[in-house]
């Protein structure tokens, strides 16, 4: 007993010159000898103070020299050993997480497109070095090479491309289509190949038209409020005026369609009706600036010759500037006519073309001195007022522009 008190009394007074100075090789004894008393512990933690220097204690635990309590009052090693190894767990899934976030970045850089930098919606080309090309830029560069009269080459490389030079890589289109992306809408991520379906169909946050816009309401939202706006939407509300003011505007757009079916009814009735399936092919005019135009070759119908031309944005000094392109065209008389000929005609996709146009029905009166219609859009579905520049695109990559044509006589 009497050890012990002295020993705790010594504990608390502070360490003074009469205290014995401990070298390394007394306070390895100390911390290995069988007695561990408080002594023993408090003389190391003494020595630890003022021994060696400023040197490291060695023998003595690091968890002692920081703290000054003994390693018994700590939690046991296992305890600490199972700690360790879940938070190691833990640890390493968020680094195995990251790892594969970082991965997915890496093979989504590796593989997009080298014009636009997206992943591939549809397919993907590569030229003959193995650059990567969308289908929408490789059609767009093909296009501006036609407009310049050059040969399109690979923004990368600058070898020559062409649709029989370069070749789809099914191997990045099934890559790319596997990998995560980001809605535009929620933010959230989901395979690529799902992600439009998702987008369309699926996502709450996608923009939704209220059902009563028909009769004016104008709010669009995410689509999981669409229900709540509907139920407060005070159009349903309004009076009969009002809602008769925003049905005439949609009754116009209806009205709109429904004449033009009805006009191709009516030209289907007529006596003298003949298609023709044609392919334009681009030539260059003999200007010092050198434009793009095509043509057919001559056709006939109701005994008389025809041809028809195309122009490209109205025959734009430099077209390739723009992204905006239009393709307008009209019907042209090769022959001598004693009678005027009043002729509807309008162009559609031929049985062995991949073209998509919309119908819009011309009707011009051809005499003895008007022997051209005018210029009229060839309408192209993906595009504002009728003119797609992607189809247009696509249509200026090829060799030809192939279609069939409908024309129809009235008599009189």
């Amino acid at each position: 007993m009497s050890n012990v008190e002295s020993s705790s009394s010594a504990a608390q007074q502070p360490p003074t010159s009469t205290l014995p100075m401990l070298g390394d090789n007394q306070v390895m004894q100390a911390s290995t000898s069988a007695s561990s008393t408080s002594n023993s512990n408090s003389n190391s933690t003494s020595s630890g103070n003022g021994g060696g220097g400023g040197n490291n204690v060695v023998g003595v635990p690091l968890d002692t020299q920081i703290s000054g309590e003994p390693p018994s009052k700590k939690p046991c090693l296992d305890a600490n050993a199972a700690s360790s190894s879940s938070g190691g767990a833990l640890s390493s899934a968020a680094a195995a997480s990251g790892t594969h976030e970082k991965l997915a970045y890496r093979i989504s850089t590796a593989l997009c497109c080298a014009v636009c930098l997206d992943l591939p919606k549809t397919a993907m080309y590569q030229c003959q070095m193995g650059h990567l090309m969308c289908a929408a830029c490789f059609t767009h560069l093909l296009a501006d090479g036609r407009l310049r009269d050059q040969i399109a080459t690979c923004p990368n490389c600058r070898v020559e491309i062409s649709k029989s030079t370069a070749s789809r890589n099914l191997a990045v289109e099934k890559a790319a289509s596997e990998l995560p992306s980001e809605c535009q809408f929620c933010n959230k991520e989901f395979p690529y190949k799902s992600l439009e379906r998702h987008e369309q169909h699926e996502c709450q946050e996608r923009p939704t038209k209220c059902k009563y816009h028909r009769i004016g309401c104008q709010w669009r939202g995410p689509y999981h409020e669409t229900t709540e706006h509907e139920r407060n939407c005070s159009h349903p509300k309004k009076s009969g005026y009002e809602v008769m003011a925003a049905l005439e505007a949609h009754d116009l757009k209806i009205k709109e369609e429904k004449k033009m079916f009805n006009t191709l009814i009516d030209l289907l009735s007529y006596e003298k009706i003949i298609f023709n399936d044609l392919q334009m092919k681009p030539y260059r005019t003999d200007e010092y600036v050198h434009k793009l135009f095509y043509e057919t070759a001559r056709f006939s119908a109701f005994n008389q010759q025809w041809v028809v031309k195309a122009r490209i944005n109205n025959s734009q000094r430099d077209p390739h500037q723009t992204n905006e392109r239009t393709i307008t065209y009209q019907l042209i008389l090769k022959t001598k006519t004693s009678t005027p000929m009043s002729i509807h005609f309008f162009a559609l996709k031929g049985p062995f073309s991949d073209m998509k146009v919309s119908t819009q029905i011309y009707k011009h009166e051809f005499t003895e001195t008007n022997t051209e219609s005018d210029y009229y859009v060839l309408p192209l579905p993906d595009g504002i007022g009728g003119s797609g520049s992607s189809e247009c695109n696509r249509m200026l990559a090829n060799k030809g522009i192939n279609f069939r044509l409908l024309m129809f006589l009235l008599n009189k």
